[in-house]
């Protein structure tokens, strides 16, 4: 059993000192305040099974690691092999021992660590999350204290990783749906910018040498690409200063409010965005009401993590309103930041008493939905962004081609008179 020495004020008021074979620190500090001592100093000392202190060693390296931050993949990967470990008949202090020692991954096992020194100082594994990583929310810490308190942390867990896999999908799809549209957006940029500065001023000037007369079209595209080859540098000068200026203003709370409201309301991205919260909200409140958790808390604790400001301003009301006893419904209608076939759902869940069961229904038909979304933004955009494309390279084809047939009609002209 660990061995900890302590420094304490007895009741005459001197200063003692011993050592307690308790199990962790909180029973060493109960069994002080049992002898009317007054701790002043509590530590962990090596047992005789551990002469070179390689427990207290160990626990001192845990404890001084600090919170280590965890990315999604990897606190999925934690959820799910500490609930294998536990429906295995694992208690969780030699769950949390064996992912320290056999965890390949740095993080995991640094933060089962911390973790596992936590639990055996007395802490709840619900607060000691909180103390291991940042990675670990409120949302997740809940959950685990509602595991704790119902006996059920494995089942709990397992119900966390799939969550986690769930939104992290959903980011996913989300994140992958934007690349290639954002990949051909560049590369139109960067060739209408190599053509007005580099092939179309030479282009300019090989044709000027002719004497030959430009269209009005051609004539305009020269300006252009003349105005690009000499200010280019200013327009570009322009455009971070536009974007530096934009980034402090919805750095603002007035300028982010406004921006979050204007991204649910973008053609194609805003439907893929408000899809996106519909779909994580409902199968958030899913987990929380099927769990245990209280719907005001549940909605509370969703208001705290949502980072859009302007959805985040209607979830505070509907807590403020079903705070005062209103329904979930009648208070998420009121907000008019959801769609009615949603209120709909979670009134009638509310109404039969199966509001978790509305949630999960709600959950997958948004998750449908989204796909679909998805789907129709990744044929759209690139779709658009290729006719634009080709009507650029098109206008611009025909201006050149024009103006070099008309050179060519100019030289034969000019050789017939000659001859």
């Amino acid at each position: 059993m660990p061995a900890f020495a302590y420094t304490a004020i007895d009741g005459a008021g001197k200063q003692v000192s011993g050592n307690l074979a308790v199990r962790n620190k909180a029973e060493a500090y109960r069994q002080l305040e049992a002898k009317s001592l007054i701790p002043v100093q509590v530590r962990a000392v090596a047992d005789e099974t551990d002469p070179k202190g390689a427990k207290a060693k160990a626990r001192a390296s845990a404890a001084s690691a600090g919170p280590v931050p965890l990315s999604r993949p990897l606190v999925i990967v934690f959820t799910e092999e500490l609930a294998d470990l536990l429906d295995a008949g694992v208690q969780l202090e030699g769950a949390l021992r064996i992912l320290h020692e056999r965890q390949t991954n740095k993080s995991i096992r640094a933060i089962a660590g911390i973790l596992r020194e936590e639990i055996r100082e007395g802490t709840k594994f619900s607060a000691a999350l909180k103390k291991a990583s940042p990675s670990f929310d409120d949302l997740y810490r809940n959950l685990v204290a509602a595991g704790e308190a119902s006996g059920s942390l494995s089942e709990i867990l397992r119900r966390l990783a799939v969550s986690q896999k769930q939104l992290f999908g959903l980011q996913r799809r989300v994140t992958s749906a934007m690349v290639y549209p954002s990949f051909l957006l560049v590369g139109c940029i960067v060739l209408l910018f190599v053509f007005s500065t580099i092939l179309m001023p030479k282009l300019t000037d090989l044709i000027s040498k002719t004497g030959q007369e430009f269209s009005l079209l051609t004539e305009m595209l020269m300006k252009f690409t003349d105005f690009m080859g000499h200010w280019w540098w200013l327009i570009i000068l322009v455009v971070i200063t536009l974007i530096l200026g934009f980034r402090a203003y919805i750095a603002t709370a007035g300028g982010r409010l406004w921006w979050d409201a204007f991204k649910m309301k973008l053609p194609a991205f805003g439907p893929v965005l408000t899809g996106r919260f519909y779909a994580q909200f409902c199968q958030t409140m899913a987990n929380l009401v099927n769990n245990g958790v209280p719907l005001l808390n549940s909605l509370r604790l969703i208001a705290r993590g949502t980072t859009n400001r302007y959805i985040k301003g209607h979830l505070e009301t509907a807590v403020a309103d079903v705070g005062e006893g209103n329904s979930l419904a009648r208070s998420l209608e009121k907000s008019g930041a959801f769609p009615a076939a949603l209120v709909d759902r979670i009134a009638i869940g509310e109404q039969t008493g199966e509001l978790g069961k509305a949630f999960t229904k709600a959950a997958n038909k948004y998750d449908e939905d989204l796909d679909v979304r998805i789907n129709r933004l990744t044929s759209l955009v690139p779709m658009v962004i290729l006719v634009v494309m080709a009507v650029v390279v098109g206008i611009v084809a025909y201006s050149i081609m024009t103006t070099i047939f008309g050179s060519m009609s100019g030289f034969r002209g000019g050789g017939g008179g000659a001859g």
